[in-house]
């Protein structure tokens, strides 16, 4: 018995995994349908987003050569970083419709983070270049055509409103509300753009434009580091934020026979996919079919977990023999528990 207890032992484990096999069966493939559908109507809405929010960056990126705005460009680099990240969530949704295989037994959801640690770093050198160039403009004035560039910064402006409706008229999905995240952040870029180029075409005062445009690299900063301390959390198997690993694991020691919890472990198999492995110690090795049914249903109903791992022993064994646990669990459509034999021997 080791800490490092994973779903991928499966032929370490006894009865508990072949009762999660027989019954995640039916479960999994109407999940999956489900996940699919779900993942389809969120690549339709990304990809709008995308080719919506691309094209105005061009515009802005266009707009602030052509006048001399610091902070437009600032803005159209904060739309190039959303347009980044809507890509990596359209991909991944893409990428989330297909299914295991025996090559990858978890799918290719983890793409969807090594994806986010190269936007990153790519904000990272955005963030560089617009500072050192404020900094530059702030000992070293230049003339802006505030008029037009303003102009653009308000289109820009509004573009954001659109595409944040279009996001949050989408699913409740973690991988939209992230890309929503985004877009609510540039939104404040373009106020900020905006801001600065008013500024300069009713007062003259040219430092507004580099200033505010370090305060926009600011808020890509900001935002830049949430995504890459999120990303190593993941892939560093980090227990989710949204969750307490001491409340799962009282949970599932208040089971009625169950005596205590060890080995537990939560992790992110990928953007909304959480998984559960953990050893319960029982009383008896006679009601565990109740047992296991009783501590998956927990876990799915007070922490969404539908993904889990769950090995019974009893006190001074490390394992139990399927001889001494006679009956597993299956299920029929309407989740009632059946009894099955299983007479082969870990």
């Amino acid at each position: 018995m080791t800490a490092t207890h994973r779903p991928e032992d499966h032929a370490a484990h006894c009865c508990a995994h072949d009762d999660h096999d027989h019954r995640g069966h039916d479960h999994t493939h109407a999940h999956a349908a489900g996940h699919h559908h779900h993942h389809g109507g969120d690549e339709k809405t990304l990809r709008l987003a995308l080719l919506i929010t691309l094209a105005f960056a061009a515009v802005e990126a266009l707009g602030g050569w052509a006048t001399g705005s610091l902070a437009l460009l600032g803005d159209a680099g904060h739309m190039l970083s959303d347009s980044l990240a809507l890509g990596i969530a359209a991909f991944a949704a893409r990428l989330a419709r297909r299914p295991p295989n025996a090559t990858h037994s978890y799918g290719l959801g983890r793409v969807e983070a090594l994806a986010a640690l190269f936007n990153a770093a790519l904000m990272l050198i955005i963030v560089a270049g617009i500072s050192w160039e404020a900094i530059e403009r702030i000992s070293r004035p230049v003339h802006v055509t505030a008029g037009p560039a303003a102009v653009i910064a308000a289109l820009g402006l509004i573009l954001n409103l659109g595409v944040a409706w279009l996001l949050a008229h989408g699913s409740s999905s973690l991988n939209l509300r992230a890309a929503l995240l985004h877009v609510l952040g540039d939104l404040l870029g373009s106020l900020a753009a905006l801001g600065a180029l008013l500024a300069v075409y009713f007062t003259g005062w040219m430092l507004a434009d580099p200033l505010l445009s370090l305060l926009i690299g600011g808020l890509i900063l900001a935002s830049t580091v949430g995504i890459l301390r999120e990303t190593l959390h993941q892939l560093l198997d980090g227990v989710p934020r949204e969750l307490s690993l001491p409340e799962i694991g009282a949970r599932l020691a208040a089971q009625k026979g169950v005596l205590s919890v060890h080995d537990l472990h939560v992790w992110t198999i990928a953007s909304g996919r959480i998984a559960v492995s953990a050893h319960l110690l029982l009383a008896a090795p006679e009601g565990w079919a109740s047992v296991l049914f009783s501590a998956q249903q927990t876990l799915k109903r007070e922490f969404n977990i539908e993904h889990t791992t769950l090995q019974p022993e009893l006190p001074g064994e490390e394992r139990i023999p399927l001889s001494r646990v006679t009956h597993s669990t299956t299920h029929s459509q309407t989740g009632a528990p059946q009894k099955c034999t299983s007479p082969r021997n870990s």
